[in-house]
């Protein structure tokens, strides 16, 4: 079981709290006048350089962080989840979204993960093999649809982890899709969402892989069966379905009923959460569309950010220095958001991945003890690529009233490196987070206004609104390349900060029940909108808003 533990209780919080308040009144800059900060406050590990030099700390920051991961029992929680204990104690189920990642049998060294002395790994193993064997079919051709024609299109039919995890790695990774392979996901319930995709494809050529674990997800299932209307309409017959569908679901008396085969059924369990689901069966679609051996890759990738977070010491641990700086931000200095900032257009989609995994995972306020928080959890996650961002939000960032600390995230080589952009796109990814750090003085806005020939009056009058505060922290991951194996360990780093965090807030996080509430109320209120003689007492603006919509129907 995972320590319980009152953050605010321990020493190390006391002088944590004390110490920020002599922080807040140093400089970035000034911290940056003490020689060799940078290879104090940086790691490279593998393929990566984790740059944390840009915060706002010290040498006894860092200290006291650390002491304080001491007191939470950090390095027993990372035990009990690796150990398989069911450290997800409010639905009484492991945590082992890491054993999807360990694809070699026992070893001394490398043990394989058990729940209960169940070898879960070689369950793992059995799917692997089995969606191995289906990408092989699927790629070589000897694996076809009703009328003889090889698939050349893809679409997943999920909703959050189902949807949003190989969504980002497949869009991550589209180099290395396979040659005249297509992928599509849909998610949104808005029927808007799947016409649009049936409109692009040839069900012909179309597999369908339905993803939910319980076959009942209300949004997947009535888009799986529009999109089965569409496929029967289109003119197949009903078993034509046991071929352009494939199910990743454990309920196989549903699945059989909706017309696919157990041998085109994929399962993963309950110790696998949705938000950390893309290594396990969830995966197929990124199997299928940049081929098993990549699949291989981007486990492995994460594989060995495993290994480096439950092995590797709290002052060189990557994971562990992300979630501390963090806390630091959240806990002492108000920060209440933070932005994720990939400089690379194929990472488009990794801040919406993030803002589940992380929000839906530590977005609480209720203690391991049953007792409410009485202080800030996670924090609002939210980004999108740069140089797009630039001229979006970052005047926010820079001169607004928030205090945002930034993930930037880019990569040495692009394989789309054409008339030298890919050092324009590094240039402004390396100059935002100089200048978030630096800030402008008055002193240096009135000297370049003097050069412009201004006024002493008009400089004055301008100097307010070009003044930067800087002292903006940022955090910058430099990668050499986004390939399969590299993103497997970068999205392992975040998962291992997201664990990290939830120990350090004594909270659970791997529940989510709170995406339950609004779906039992939608099925209270369906019925009404179907039918306006159907009454059921809700508030007066909900009764006001389905009154609307009949007259407007």
């Amino acid at each position: 079981m995972l320590p319980k533990i009152n953050p605010l209780k321990t020493k190390s919080h006391a002088k944590l709290k004390a110490h920020a308040k002599e922080m807040k009144k140093i400089h970035l800059r000034d911290l940056f006048e003490q020689s060799g900060r940078f290879g104090k406050f940086s790691l490279t590990w593998n393929d990566f350089l984790f740059d944390y030099s840009k915060n706002i700390i010290d040498q006894k920051t860092l200290s006291l962080l650390l002491d304080f991961t001491k007191e939470m029992k950090l390095g027993k929680a990372i035990d009990s989840m690796f150990s398989g204990e069911l450290i997800n104690e409010t639905e009484k189920r492991a945590v082992l979204h890491t054993a999807l990642r360990k694809l070699s049998p026992e070893s001394e060294t490398d043990k394989d993960f058990y729940i209960g002395g169940e070898n879960v790994s070689h369950l793992v193993r059995e799917v692997q093999e089995k969606i191995k064997t289906f990408c092989g079919r699927f790629h070589s051709g000897s694996m076809t649809g009703y009328t003889g024609k090889k698939f050349t299109d893809i679409v997943n039919i999920g909703i959050g982890g189902s949807d949003l995890g190989p969504v980002m790695v497949t869009e991550a990774l589209r180099q290395d899709w396979k040659e005249g392979i297509h992928v599509h996901f849909v998610s949104n319930i808005d029927p808007s969402h799947i016409h649009t995709i049936l409109k692009k494809i040839n069900f012909e050529t179309t597999l369908f892989l339905i993803a939910s674990k319980t076959f009942t997800t209300q949004e997947t299932m009535a888009n799986a069966n529009t999109a089965k209307k569409a496929f029967l309409d289109s003119g197949a017959q009903e078993k034509d379905t046991a071929l352009h569908f494939a199910a990743l679901s454990t309920n196989i008396p549903k699945v059989t009923e909706f017309g696919i085969t157990p041998e085109n059924t994929f399962t993963f369990w309950d110790w696998v959460g949705g938000r950390f689901s893309l290594w396990s069966a969830i995966g197929l679609s990124i199997a299928l569309t940049i081929g098993y051996d990549k699949f291989l890759e981007l486990l492995r990738g994460a594989r060995e950010a495993d290994l480096h977070f439950r092995h590797t010491a709290p002052e060189k641990n990557i994971p562990v220095l992300m979630a501390v700086i963090g806390f630091w931000y959240t806990a002492f200095w108000g920060s209440q958001t933070e932005a994720i900032l990939p400089y690379d257009q194929y990472l488009h989609r990794f801040p919406a991945y993030l803002q589940q995994g992380i929000m839906e995972s530590n977005g609480k306020s209720v203690d391991r003890m049953g007792k409410k928080v009485q202080y800030p959890t996670s924090p609002v996650i939210w980004g999108e690529p740069g140089t797009n961002g630039q001229h979006a939000f970052y005047q926010a960032i820079h001169q607004g009233t928030h205090f945002i600390p930034s993930d930037f995230i880019a990569s040495v080589h692009s394989r789309n490196n054409k008339h030298n952009q890919h050092q324009i796109l590094l240039s402004n990814c390396f100059a935002q987070t100089e200048a978030l750090m630096k800030g402008k003085t008055k002193k240096e806005v009135m000297e370049e206004l003097s050069s412009k020939g201004m006024s002493k009056k008009e400089m004055e009058n301008l100097a307010p609104y070009k003044v930067f505060p800087g002292n903006r922290p940022s955090n910058t991951f430099l990668i050499k390349e986004i390939n399969p194996r590299n993103l497997g360990s970068l999205i392992a780093f975040y998962e291992h900060k997201i664990f990290t965090q939830g120990v350090l807030w004594n909270i659970f996080s791997f529940d989510q029940f709170g995406v339950e509430l609004g779906k039992v109320l939608a099925n209270v209120i369906l019925p009404e909108i179907e039918d306006k003689n159907t009454k059921v007492e809700h508030d007066s603006s909900t009764s006001g808003l389905i009154r609307q919509y009949h007259e407007w129907k």
